[in-house]
């Protein structure tokens, strides 16, 4: 049966619309790539010179992780939480992803996803066995749950454990959560388990970032990084925060690392300290300001009266949805864009929505960051000029989709 299960799977979409864009491109074809979601800059120089200079570490490091690399990201964390997290709170992987999984595989009870959702929260819960429950989101909420949508699936059965994935800002939809509060009084209330997937948090466009965690630390697994804000993907370095009253899963936690992935690469771990006792204040200004002004200018260059679009509040994200009825699900619709445009979107099925609603998401990533990052001055404001020279691709495949929606 589980066999079968694994069978079935489908390879994850975001790393398939990777793929088939790539291939689309050596066919010759112009592809603008707006469906992977990955950093455009480089990694900061530092952090690269460290990695060089610990390249010859060659020894198996601890399954939780380098103590050193651990002890950095506490002191990083606990200063932008307000709560005191020390190493022993913390276990690196390869990636969040994985810790991700073997989360799901320990977790003994139900999963609560909202719709939108990554798309590998559901397919592992799936590989876990785990129930899963969609918690159903507006867009006048910034596609978050309310505190009344998760305590209407609770009040089904109290008696379960339930596991609620958060994750801001949010992929698939470039929104913040800012019904944080309400939503921490559900987990007090019902003894909820969360994990807050802030991966993209060093990439929110305002400055005053807030974590489930600032409301029910105790309560609050947090799952970060260095794929989006250090743009490492390709490391596959990741980590989690566990507090105190939680160490019985992070001690299982170590105990299926061993038997997994066993430890996370060494010089990379000992390249990270860098990337977290470093001050990235700077690089993470620049970045920040470019993402949100090519987002903005997506933005304000898409949303019509055939597409209703939230405006991005961090990463780099857009979910328009399109008001048409030609089509009979997002994936047929998003096909169809890729062929008529060029534009290659992920459908918002993949995400959690039912096939019928036409939303898509949209990554306004494909442009090299390192050359606008370059070519910028501090405080600098961006305008089209500055977008329309340094990311092209980004003018032209709007311009593309916006035709597109206005012809159907």
């Amino acid at each position: 049966m589980f066999k079968n299960i694994v069978k079935n799977l489908e390879p994850s979409s975001t790393l398939k619309i990777n793929e088939i864009s790539k291939e689309l491109e050596r066919s010759g074809k112009k592809i603008y790539k707006f469906g992977f979601g990955q950093s455009p800059f480089a990694i900061p120089s530092n952090v690269v010179e460290a990695l060089k200079k610990n390249a010859s570490h060659n020894m198996y490091l601890p399954m939780q992780g380098l103590c050193e690399l651990r002890e950095a990201i506490a002191k990083f964390v606990s200063a932008k939480k307000n709560y005191e997290y020390k190493s022993e709170n913390v276990i690196i992987g390869p990636g969040t992803k994985e810790l991700m999984f073997l989360l799901q595989i320990l977790f003994d009870g139900d999963v609560l996803l909202p719709a939108p959702s990554w798309v590998s929260y559901y397919p592992q819960a799936i590989l876990s066995r785990n129930q899963t429950h969609w918690v159903q989101t507006e867009s006048e909420n910034n596609w978050f749950p309310s505190a009344q949508e998760i305590e209407k699936i609770i009040l089904k059965n109290k008696d379960k454990n339930y596991l609620l994935f958060l994750n801001s800002p949010n992929n698939p939809s470039g929104q913040v959560c800012d019904n944080l509060e309400e939503i921490s009084l559900v987990v007090k209330k019902y003894n909820l388990l969360v994990l807050s997937d802030e991966i993209y948090s060093e990439l929110s466009f305002e400055d005053n970032f807030k974590s489930i965690s600032n409301f029910c630390p105790e309560k609050t697994i947090i799952s970060d990084g260095l794929s989006k804000w250090c743009a490492a993907g390709g490391w596959r370095l990741g980590h989690f925060i566990i507090p105190n009253n939680l160490n019985h899963l992070r001690d299982k936690l170590k105990v299926l690392a061993s038997e997994t992935f066993s430890s996370v690469s060494a010089p990379i771990q000992y390249a990270a300290i860098t990337a977290y006792n470093s001050d990235q204040s700077e690089y993470l200004k620049k970045a920040k300001n470019i993402l949100k002004a090519v987002g903005e200018y997506v933005y304000e260059n898409l949303k019509s009266n055939n597409v209703i679009i939230n405006k991005p509040k961090g990463g780099f994200y857009l979910m328009p949805e399109f008001l048409n009825k030609k089509f009979s699900n997002s994936s047929e619709m998003c096909d169809d864009i890729l062929k008529s445009t060029g534009v290659a979107l992920l459908p918002g099925s993949d995400f959690g929505f039912l096939p019928h609603k036409m939303i898509a998401r949209l990554s306004f990533t494909d442009f090299d960051g390192t050359k606008f990052m370059n070519n910028l001055e501090k405080d600098t404001k961006i305008d089209f000029k500055l977008i329309s020279n340094f990311a092209p691709k980004i003018v032209e495949g709007t311009k593309k989709l916006k035709d597109w929606s206005e012809s159907i």
